[in-house]
């Protein structure tokens, strides 16, 4: 495989675990330790570095009374650095269902994503996650 093919790979692992909460794989074939987070054009705080695991950690807190989510991702474009590291601009749409919410069952975040991802022993893995929030549609609160 190319890094090319290896890098959008490790994009739609990104989506594809985080949506089936699969978040040992993520830990352990997607994030680097530590990474630098941003979620703060969707209002997650300030950026700054964290640990992987905190971030699964919340996001799993994040997700329960959720009954689906969603990623469809695409449109990436790579680059590769002097460095030998890479940068990946990803398109996304997130569906969040809830069943239950009585003011619509589902909210959508459209946005895209800067991603980093560098080269370790295990192969790439992303060290850079900044989300950049076009707008959100539906019952935001999923009330």
């Amino acid at each position: 495989n190319t890094d090319h093919q290896l890098l959008t790979e490790l994009a739609n692992k990104l989506f594809m675990y985080t949506d089936m909460q699969l978040w040992d794989k993520l830990l352990t074939d997607v994030f680097t330790e530590d990474i630098w987070f941003d979620m703060s054009s969707a209002g997650a705080g300030e950026p700054g570095s964290m640990k992987a695991a905190s971030l699964c950690k919340s996001w799993k807190e994040g997700f329960i009374g959720l009954d689906s989510v969603h990623h469809q991702a695409g449109h990436y474009l790579i680059e590769m650095n002097e460095n030998g590291n890479a940068d990946i601009f990803a398109y996304a749409v997130a569906y969040h269902y809830k069943k239950a919410a009585t003011k619509g069952q589902t909210r959508t975040f459209v946005g895209s994503y800067d991603l980093k991802a560098i080269q370790t022993p295990n192969g790439w893995r992303l060290n850079q996650f900044k989300y950049n929030l076009k707008f959100i549609d539906g019952n935001a609160s999923l009330e």
